[in-house]
């Protein structure tokens, strides 16, 4: 898939208000400072469309880009340890639950995983909620640049052995990198399938 075209449309923090569209929408999501602003831009081909912080959790609402204008790219709070109170991380687990659950036109939420890591609690949690709710899903393991060859093999292996505990399937996966632009085709190729098979 070609990017020809890629502009902001709007943020807000109650999917009620979301564009009233039936075009499709593709979600992404990660802890907070996986790298889910550098993807996005590096997918879209635009260095500052989602706003790049090293402040974990600066992303606080949900933000719809429109792409060729035929599809939307969804940017979505982080989640986990963004230095914030209780009370506003209640509330962006609503919001963000509210969105998934409710927005009828979502096609994918791409679930951001940083591959340096081993598999995390909340990460696992998550994963395994969207299962629950029965959303369809991949998971875009982030910063695979900064992994040799082996230990990204060992990083997918340790997430593939913890989801086949519980899963029987396992969502698709994909490996990126924003600086070296890698997974970025495949990614794009996924998102065009899923449109064609409307």
């Amino acid at each position: 898939m070609l990017i020809h075209s890629a502009e902001f449309i709007i943020s807000n923090t109650d999917y009620h208000k979301c564009p009233v569209t039936k075009l499709p929408e593709f979600a992404f999501i990660g802890r907070s400072n996986v790298g889910k602003s550098s993807v996005i831009n590096m997918l879209t081909q635009r260095k500052n469309l989602a706003k790049i912080s090293s402040t974990p959790g600066k992303t606080q609402t949900i933000n719809h880009f429109l792409i060729n204008q035929s599809w939307y790219l969804v940017d979505l709070p982080g989640y986990g340890y963004a230095t914030i109170s209780l009370k506003v991380k209640q509330g962006w687990s609503k919001m963000i639950e509210n969105y998934l659950i409710h927005r009828e036109n979502l096609f994918c939420t791409f679930i951001l995983i940083d591959s340096r890591l081993r598999p995390q609690k909340i990460d696992l949690e998550f994963i395994t909620w969207i299962g629950e709710q029965g959303l369809p899903m991949a998971l875009l393991f982030t910063k695979c640049d900064k992994l040799k060859k082996g230990e990204l093999a060992r990083s997918k292996k340790n997430y593939t052995d913890a989801l086949t505990e519980t899963w029987e399937e396992l969502p698709p996966f994909f490996i990126t990198s924003s600086e070296k632009r890698i997974g970025r085709n495949e990614v794009l190729d996924f998102i065009g399938k899923a449109i064609k098979q409307t």
